[in-house]
């Protein structure tokens, strides 16, 4: 029988971070207790005013079809966080509901990217970016974020490799995997680069609320002239813990938002409604959950990042957002990959390879710090021993 399976779908890679994640549920099946730094989800329970609002919009009956682009309720509220909170122009017209960020991005990158079309994305990078281009015939062109600039690009380097084919720049601010948050300053620059070349800007913030140390988030198309050419993508799953509800958006320009609803009609259809519903109480029923959730994640990066920093052959550099150490271990003389496998085998601790983001990322670990902290403690203490027997090796 023949391979039924179409070439782009044959081309296009596997998720590096479930691999890990789907051995170390197998370990755990089989008795073993794994310490889970692999998934980016957070480990607290949904809002418990969340949760309520969903099971009394299920009991209302609100069980049916909403609009393709969102109810109009939800695309409100989103539009009034975006332009109170972020500064941006927004208008419900200007958003569309996907059933997550995931969504969103394909949704997205299938509207814009014709055959040939380049786009320039960071290096390390989360890895939809890198793979979902492919599905078009487009291509990813990387730009270097590096520990030695705190993991913030060089504008001389995003416009050397800008071309006629060039489309559009994706941003991670806050980033995944690395946790740098791009700068204001930083952010003029790479706004002046879109507009001189006409490139739309791809402004991935779905950790905008998980900033530390009084740190400020910016969004992109706050500023000057950026609104008209910026696709701002963001969603619940992470400032609310809601990675399960499957909720998320795209705000852009009206023209824009009409196009993707097209995909995302075929698609999707539209949102769960009653996660709808549940998303609209989370944007104007929120109360301090997220500020002490970014409390306690604060308290385990400190932890984190100081043990680290201590383990032989290990350093990082203390992460500003998301809830992520991107661990150098290039001390060590391995392959991250060998590493991560290594940790999973002899210490029971789930790490990504760095080389699952991208080539800047060999000779780095990925660790979530969104675990409890007795669980960050010990799995410490495994990796420092862990590392300590691979030095001597």
């Amino acid at each position: 029988m023949r391979d039924f399976t179409a070439a782009r779908v044959g081309a296009l890679a596997p998720s590096g971070i479930r691999k890990v994640n789907e051995k170390a549920l197998a370990m755990e099946r089989a008795g073993e207790r794994v310490i889970h730094f692999e998934i980016g989800r957070p480990d607290f329970d949904t809002p418990a005013y969340i949760k309520e609002a969903a099971m009394k919009s299920l009991r209302d009956g609100e069980v049916f079809y909403t609009s393709n682009f969102g109810m109009t309720e939800l695309r409100e509220a989103i539009a009034e966080r975006l332009r109170a909170a972020n500064g941006i122009p927004c208008a419900a017209e200007n958003v569309l509901v996907t059933a997550g960020l995931s969504e969103a991005v394909v949704d997205l990158l299938c509207t814009v990217l014709d055959e040939g079309d380049e786009l320039l994305i960071p290096d390390p990078v989360w890895i939809n970016y890198l793979n979902v281009p492919a599905l078009f015939k487009a291509k990813p062109v990387s730009y270097s974020l590096t520990e030695e600039n705190g993991f913030e690009p060089s504008l001389e380097e995003m416009r050397a490799k800008i071309t006629p084919r060039t489309k559009a720049i994706v941003l991670l601010t806050p980033c995944n995997p690395t946790g740098g948050v791009l700068s204001r300053a930083k952010l003029e620059g790479i706004a002046a680069l879109a507009k001189e070349h006409d490139l739309l800007v791809i402004s991935d913030e779905i950790y905008e609320r998980l900033v530390y140390d009084g740190e400020k988030q910016t969004s992109i198309a706050s500023l000057p002239g950026m609104a008209e050419r910026t696709v701002t993508l963001n969603g619940f799953s992470k400032a609310y813990s809601m990675t399960g509800w499957r909720i998320g958006y795209a705000a852009a320009p009206k023209e824009l938002v009409i196009a993707m609803n097209k995909i995302h009609q075929h698609n999707t259809t539209c949102a769960s409604s009653f996660v709808q519903r549940a998303a609209i109480t989370a944007l104007r029923g929120e109360k301090d959950e997220v500020e002490l959730m970014v409390r306690e994640f604060q308290r385990r990066r400190d932890y984190a990042v100081k043990a680290i920093n201590d383990m032989p052959g290990a350093s990082c550099l203390s992460p500003k957002g998301a809830f992520y150490i991107f661990i150098n271990v290039k001390g060590l003389g391995r392959p991250c990959a060998e590493i991560a496998e290594y940790l999973l085998d002899e210490a029971k601790i789930a790490l990504v390879p760095g080389s699952v983001f991208g080539v800047n990322g060999e000779g780095y670990l990925r660790m979530s710090f969104a675990n409890s902290l007795d669980n960050i403690a010990d799995g410490c203490e495994r990796m420092k021993a862990a590392f300590a027997r691979l030095a001597v090796k």
